[in-house]
């Protein structure tokens, strides 16, 4: 095998798409920071307890492993970003009040998360700490929506659900962890024969509940549905409450709901959401509430937000225009090449791309479309429209 041979869904990001992945990670933050989001820098690799313990068997097996050649100790290249952030709102900044977080940064899977899928994604994600309220819910999915918007996201559906209504369905009933994950799986895969087989010693109301969600999927209507054939309890009453008042406020928004869709980390504790452009079969944005994430370092607030994939992102909106730059001679010395070096200096201050013509080379110019150039006349250096 060749040396130069990248690993199976690992790739070099070359000039058009890396620009284009830069300039959405800018719009993304911008958007952030508009709404008050501060920006944090996780490290990617840290102790493996402090990634993983408390976020479930699916973040584990999607975490690399390796052993610290300093201490000895097991450590993670980071998978997902929302536990670290949970770690810098309990131990860093310990504020009593809210606090509203964004990161963009890569993580690493030990396998892709769908077909053709990169395992290096460019994780993107805002978080709001310390509101229990749906108020925050809501900022979170407010976010989210501005940020395809400045991606140039065309049509979007935004899809919800609770994690507390299969927990609901299940409080009580004696089942060991590894026939919860297949329950969860079969809700998941809405494989309603699996769901009988999995569930067959049930009581019947809980055996019959989980059965009727894996049609409960559509408009608003399915949560009328929901209130009707589901097992009654004050938590399931509380979760479609409050999914009925996410909606509501989400106004020209379409929404559609799955109350079995149980897909992504487990650590999700209330309502969570996924967006979709039109069209499309894959969510470009995953997110919800997670009021345990902080439990494990000892401080379990509240706590809301959303991540993406930028590098997702960009193969799913149309190509950015390049940016207009201006191409410059190359002179070696002398007054006019003086003259031009601070003609050039002053265009690049005020935000301008000059791209110099390195001799022999005046027609190579890849990645930057030249409509002007920087040329001399009455003895002064100016900037001049290209034929």
């Amino acid at each position: 095998m060749s040396a130069w041979v990248l690993p199976d869904h690992i790739a070099d990001v070359l000039p058009s798409e890396a620009r284009h992945i830069e300039e959405l990670r800018r719009d993304l933050l911008d958007a952030a920071r508009g709404y008050g989001y501060e920006l944090v820098m996780p490290p990617l690799l840290e102790h493996l307890e402090s990634l993983l313990t408390g976020t479930g068997e699916a973040l584990d097996l999607q975490t690399f492993k390796l052993v610290d050649q300093l201490s000895g100790r097991m450590m993670g290249l980071r998978a997902d970003t929302t536990p670290q952030v949970a770690r810098i709102d309990a131990h860093l900044l310990n504020r009593q009040g809210v606090a509203r977080l964004c990161y963009c940064g890569p993580v690493l899977h030990t396998r892709p998360d769908r077909p053709h899928a990169t395992r290096e994604p460019l994780q993107f994600g805002a978080e709001i700490y310390g509101h229990a309220g749906l108020e925050a819910d809501l900022e979170a999915l407010l976010l989210a929506l501005d940020c395809l918007r400045a991606a140039r996201v065309g049509e979007v559906l935004v899809d919800m659900g609770d994690a507390r209504i299969v927990r609901s369905l299940l409080a009580g009933a004696a089942l060991e962890a590894e026939q919860t994950a297949r329950i969860h799986a079969a809700l998941a895969a809405k494989d309603a024969s699996e769901l009988a087989s999995l569930t067959a010693g049930l009581p019947a109301p809980v055996r019959e509940s989980l059965l009727a969600l894996t049609r409960l999927y559509g408009d608003a209507r399915v949560l009328d549905e929901a209130e009707k054939v589901l097992h009654p309890s004050p938590l399931l009453r509380e979760a479609l409450s409050n999914l009925k008042w996410l909606a509501r406020h989400l106004e020209s928004t379409p929404v559609s709901f799955d109350l079995a869709d149980l897909r992504g980390y487990a650590y999700y504790s209330g309502a969570r959401f996924a967006v979709y452009a039109q069209g499309a079969t894959d969510a470009l944005v995953r997110g919800g509430r997670y009021d345990e994430v902080g439990a494990v370092f000892g401080r379990n607030r509240p706590a809301v937000g959303f991540s993406l994939d930028v590098r997702g992102l960009v193969a799913a909106v149309p190509p950015r225009p390049l940016r207009a730059a201006i191409r410059a001679p190359w002179l070696d010395d002398g007054e006019p090449a003086s003259a031009l070096r601070a003609a050039i200096a002053a265009l690049r201050s005020r935000g301008e791309t000059v791209v110099c013509m390195l001799p022999g080379h005046d027609s190579e110019v890849d990645e930057f479309h030249c409509d002007r150039e920087l040329t001399q006349a009455a003895g002064q250096w100016v900037v001049k429209a290209l034929s």
